[in-house]
């Protein structure tokens, strides 16, 4: 933890990586966002800063990465996706005026048109669900396989099999737990056979 917040989990894809700032879905929940200074710095790690947010501009980041999750869920269950998720996403998506521009190093970066507009960062992060949603990356969408998580992840490994959202905090939790239960079961003393 950082300044009394949990540390935010960075991810090489945005959309997903910022629906992980709610994290641990179906256990205790974790927010990584709880106030809009947190999702300043969020953006800012993301290369996408602002100067400030408002609540209400909170209010919408999270409404946008609950609509990320759940139409990210559906297409890697290859289900119907939420019709007000898409909406959502589709609502921040034209409401961002953020530009791809060249650095001198050849690397894309975005230009907010001002620099208190989150409305542009969540642009972005809307325009880089749609790509990977609508299948436009080399990868696949997957669910992680811990049942207190169950984020959604863009899965680019060669085999696209990857079972964690991260393997440092959900596949380690539940290789842990394996082991764990291993050895208890291992240690248990051998029961007698009846005479």
């Amino acid at each position: 933890m950082r300044g009394g917040f949990p540390e935010f989990r960075l991810g090489s894809v945005l959309a997903t990586s910022f629906t992980a700032t709610l994290t641990e879905r179906q256990g205790d929940a974790v927010e990584r966002i709880p106030t809009p200074q947190r999702l300043v710095d969020w953006l800012a790690v993301n290369g996408l800063a602002v100067d400030s947010c408002t609540t209400a501009q909170l209010g919408l980041a999270r409404e946008l990465r609950e609509s990320i999750h759940a139409a990210a869920t559906a297409a890697a269950i290859q289900d119907a996706l939420p019709a007000s998720a898409v909406q959502v996403i589709n609502d921040r998506s034209v409401q961002g005026r953020a530009a791809a521009v060249l650095t001198p190093e050849g690397k894309r970066r975005w230009q907010l048109s001002s620099a208190s507009r989150v409305e542009d960062a969540l642009g972005v992060i809307a325009a880089d669900a749609i790509s990977i949603i609508a299948g436009e990356r080399d990868g696949k969408l997957a669910l992680c396989a811990s049942p207190t998580c169950r984020a959604a992840f863009f899965d680019t490994s060669q085999s696209r099999t990857r079972k964690w959202c991260d393997m440092n905090t959900c596949g380690n939790r539940q290789k842990k737990a394996r082991f764990t239960a291993n050895q208890r079961k291992n240690s248990r003393p051998a029961e007698l056979p009846e005479s």
